[in-house]
């Protein structure tokens, strides 16, 4: 499934997610995330070893409301599964989104052992108000 690009644009702004996953306890677990996309996923970017990491198995379901800061009524909810778990580019991709949400030039690591990993997710269905 290939994002609409209305909701491509929402992705490429300073627009931040909500994901949910299902926890072993069988509630939802939610957390806020920078959202990234490759025009087909979504894509976030998280530390090895965070909850929401270890929660993003291979296809798992999830899902991720993504919605404008300044028009929070301006979202789209996105169920998909996860795609896949990688380390390649996180890194240089953790420094982008630090980019478009601070306008830091670099992130500053919460750790210096801290290793970034990327989560793909396939969307599934696409829910818009726009």
């Amino acid at each position: 499934m290939v994002l609409h690009e209305k909701v491509v644009s929402l992705i490429k702004e300073k627009s931040f997610g909500h994901i949910a996953f299902i926890d072993s306890d069988g509630f939802p677990h939610v957390t806020p995330v920078w959202v990234d996309t490759d025009g087909e996923h979504v894509i976030v970017n998280t530390a090895m070893g965070r909850k929401k990491q270890r929660l993003a198995e291979e296809g798992k379901p999830v899902s991720i409301e993504i919605s404008n800061p300044s028009n929070p009524y301006r979202y789209a909810l996105i169920k998909g599964k996860i795609l896949k778990q990688t380390f390649d580019g996180a890194e240089e991709h953790i420094n982008q989104m630090a980019k478009k949400y601070t306008g830091a030039e670099k992130y500053t690591k919460s750790s210096e052992d801290e290793k970034r990993v990327l989560i793909y997710i396939k969307p599934v269905k696409v829910i818009t108000n726009f």
